[in-house]
């Protein structure tokens, strides 16, 4: 309690149902003349994005769109993403998706003012001076890009992620509507939701978690226990959704303040390596990782049992702990997630590999435990 803590948020957050309509005052009022808006094809395919072309439209604001943006967004997709910028003298990004096109945005936005290339960018509070103004909307309960000073960008010659972790790349306005979340896809919302358990778990044992961030990551994890399988269930779900995109919120503010760990070191390793989904990636390895560090964060393993809901009147510490993990592995097999890695098609013989990269991963530090290469091959092993 007697340690000053550096606490990094939004200066504003609209979150709720039909939160987007609250937007078009905000944007009229700080008098922006053109926008970069940021997005990816399905959004647009499927009408999302006219939705916001709308609120752009009713505060005045002049725009153009990127929407190429992949689902493990690289450095060509902030290259493109930079030159439209550039070339049409935008003064502002709006971003509109899940962390694909937020992480863009945000690298688009560090690049606009501080120059170079991403790759200069790696690692903790490199650039010097704050963004371009970003307007992040959010449409899945999952990365909590929108609200963080983390993004995460592919570096496909070197087929790894580069993490960074910048105070410079906080929006100015983050805007979560539960109403855009509706009707997503059922793998989509078990995967950004499995993302946002991970993110609050992983805040919640980190070696970096403090008073503050335990109270939220807690709050997050019984959120999303109480809430993740309805909104799989039923897309219409509005008060599962909202439940959701409140989960996430808190999670992120909590991870982006206190770290990761080392769930998210080896889940950049497969989505660098082989394009896959992150909360995927990190559903598999969340119980694995988890069942690794008990033996250093046993009561708060207990904690997170009783927040998903866990009867552990009783119960020894190891007994806690179990219950935890096998609450994991529930949750995420109730929602739909791929057993192991080897329905993802992962190849056992890149582990090394991965585990090598791993190790040198940003998230590394926060995991309360330290690991070996050894080791972290064979939680790949198990998880496979």
């Amino acid at each position: 309690m007697n340690t000053c803590r550096r606490i990094y948020l939004p200066p504003l957050s609209l979150v709720g149902p039909n939160a987007l309509l609250e937007l078009k005052d905000e944007l009229a009022a700080r008098g922006f003349t053109k926008a970069l808006f940021v997005t990816d094809e399905v959004l647009v395919k499927i009408g999302v994005a006219e939705k916001v072309e709308d609120v752009l439209k009713g505060a005045g604001l002049d725009y153009v769109t990127y929407s190429s943006v992949k689902q493990n967004p690289n450095t060509e997709n902030v290259k493109e993403g930079l030159a439209i910028l550039t070339e049409n003298k935008c003064d502002c990004i709006i971003t509109l998706g899940g962390g694909s096109p937020q992480d863009c945005g945000k690298a688009v936005g560090v690049l606009a003012t501080n120059g170079g290339s991403i790759e200069d960018y790696e690692g903790i509070h490199v650039s010097k001076k704050k963004s371009l103004p970003i307007i992040a909307i959010n449409t899945t309960a999952g990365t909590a890009s929108e609200i963080t000073i983390n993004y995460v960008i592919t570096d496909e010659k070197r087929k790894v992620k580069m993490v960074m972790v910048d105070k410079n790349c906080l929006v100015d306005i983050a805007v979560n509507d539960s109403m855009l979340m509706l009707n997503k896809p059922a793998s989509l919302t078990a995967a950004t939701g499995m993302d946002a358990l991970t993110h609050a778990i992983e805040a919640y044992v980190t070696a970096g978690a403090f008073e503050w961030s335990d109270t939220l990551a807690l709050k997050s994890i019984e959120l999303i226990g109480s809430s993740l399988r309805d909104a799989v269930k039923d897309g219409q779900n509005i008060e599962a959704r909202t439940k959701m995109a409140w989960g996430q919120f808190i999670a992120g503010q909590a991870f982006s303040n206190c770290g990761l760990g080392y769930v998210h070191s080896m889940a950049h390793q497969l989505g660098g390596m082989y394009d896959l989904p992150h909360g995927v990636c990190n559903a598999i390895l969340l119980p694995y990782v988890e069942e690794f560090n008990a033996e250093v964060c046993g009561e708060k393993l207990g904690k997170v049992a009783e927040a998903l809901g866990a009867d552990t009147t009783g119960m020894s510490v190891d007994e806690k702990k179990k219950a935890a993990i096998d609450a994991i592995k529930k949750l995420s097999k109730d929602v739909g997630i791929p057993a192991g890695l080897k329905e993802l098609n992962v190849d056992p013989k890149d582990f090394k590999a991965m585990a090598k990269n791993a190790m040198a991963d940003v998230c590394t530090g926060g995991n309360p435990r330290e690991v070996s290469l050894e080791e972290t091959i064979k939680i790949y092993e198990a998880a496979y």
